[in-house]
Order: structure tokens, then sequence, then C-alpha cells
């Protein structure tokens, strides 16, 4: 039994009601709720959210009634993971044991089918904890990400012995890309957060990570669908 889900919350600061913004012809949360219900291995479908308009929408397209999620779980500051167990725990008080916690993030529409199917097939293989989605990190603390000291002096964030004068010498490092995660139900339940166990990456391609998190990301994206889909 996979559960596929997306936590869709009410407010946003950078984009007003983004999660339910039109945007390349239908509100945002459709380009990866759709994906879900389309996905032949997905058995069920959540969303959660504290947005009514969204929670009615999302059933009326047949995810679960678990209801509007609580209001602790709603704030800026409440995190994926307490809103994933919550969604789980809901689920399976409807459905029954789950195998497998699909997540897909809203705000990151440019994924592909087959990063799902992929996903889903690396934790089927490897039995991770979880597997989170990644791409190639464009910039590199190794290398060049610097960070200043007290006095305002910038240095290297990770400085290694001797120094780091390319690129290529850096150490491979991986920029968490917030569009798919699988995760073993049972170490939701009992982890604390996301790096409680083993986690392995997804890798997907930098064109397909981008995350809507303000009015130019919202635009890029919406160009890019277009470009895709014209």
């Amino acid at each position: 039994m996979i559960l596929g889900h997306i936590g869709a919350r009410k407010g946003s600061k950078g984009v007003p009601r983004k999660n339910f913004r039109i945007i390349h012809g239908k509100p945002l949360i459709d380009w990866s709720l759709d994906q879900l219900f389309a996905h032949p291995q997905v058995d069920a479908v959540v969303v959660s959210t504290d947005d009514e308009e969204i929670y009615d929408h999302a059933v009326a397209k047949g995810a679960l009634k678990i209801g509007l999620r609580p209001a602790h779980l709603a704030t800026d500051t409440a995190g994926k993971w307490g809103v994933w167990q919550h969604a789980l725990e809901a689920s399976e008080a409807l459905i029954g044991p789950v195998s497998a916690f699909l997540d897909l993030d809203c705000t990151s529409p440019l994924r592909l089918p087959e990063d799902i199917s992929a996903a889903l097939q690396l934790y089927n293989i490897e039995h991770p904890d979880l597997v989170m989605s990644c791409c190639e990190a464009r910039k590199n603390p190794y290398f060049n990400l610097v960070e200043p000291d007290a006095s305002g002096a910038l240095h290297v964030s990770k400085p290694l012995p001797g120094g780091v004068v390319a690129r290529q010498q850096a150490p491979v490092v991986y920029e968490h890309a917030a569009s798919t995660y699988v995760v073993s139900p049972a170490y939701l339940k009992r982890a604390g957060g996301l790096w409680a166990g083993r986690v392995i990456p997804y890798l997907m391609p930098p064109e397909r990570c981008v995350d809507i998190d303000t009015p130019f990301d919202f635009r890029l994206v919406e160009f890019l669908m277009q470009e895709a889909n014209p």
C-alpha cells in the first residue's frame, strides 16, 4: 500500500496562496496531485492542508477525507515531519497499514512521472529509511561558498588542508531539492526528524528541481512549463 501525500499550507508570505494559484492553466497543487492520481503504483492519496478550499478541491478529486490539519501544524514554523506523521496516522485509520509514504512537494511541479517511479524503485532496492530528491549543488562549501568571521572577513565555509583551488578537486555535495520523498512508515512513526536514520539521495537534474518560494520563482517555473508544454 503506497500512500501519496501532498502538504499545502494556506499561508505563504513569498507568493500569497501560491499552492492554489493558477500556473500554466491549473492550480499549482494539481501539477503534483494529478501525478499522484495517475501513477499506477500509488494506491491512495491524501492532502494535508489548513485551507478549506484546497481540502474540498482535493477530496473532490479523490483524496482521503482526513479533515483539516491541526492548527499547530499550520504555522510558519511547523516542519514537514510533524505534518507527515499526522497525515500518515489519519490515513492509516481509514485505509490500514501503509508500506511506503510518498510525498510530493507541490511547490516543485517540474518533476516527471519517471522521477516518481525511479524514487520508488530506489526505495525498494536500497531499503533506506528515506529517499530524498537532490540535485548537484551549483556552489560548493569546500570551494566557493564563504562565510564571514566575527571581524567580517570571509573564509571558505568548509576549508580542507591545503585548500581547494579548482571545483573538480572539491568533495561532491548535493542540494536538498524539495520535490520527491519516499519514507518508510515505520521510520516516520519512530523518528523525530528527517536526519535521524539512513537518508539516501535520488538525483534529479537541476532544471526539474526549481522550488517556488518567490514571485521570481513562480515566473521562472511558469516560463519553463510554457516551453515544455506550449
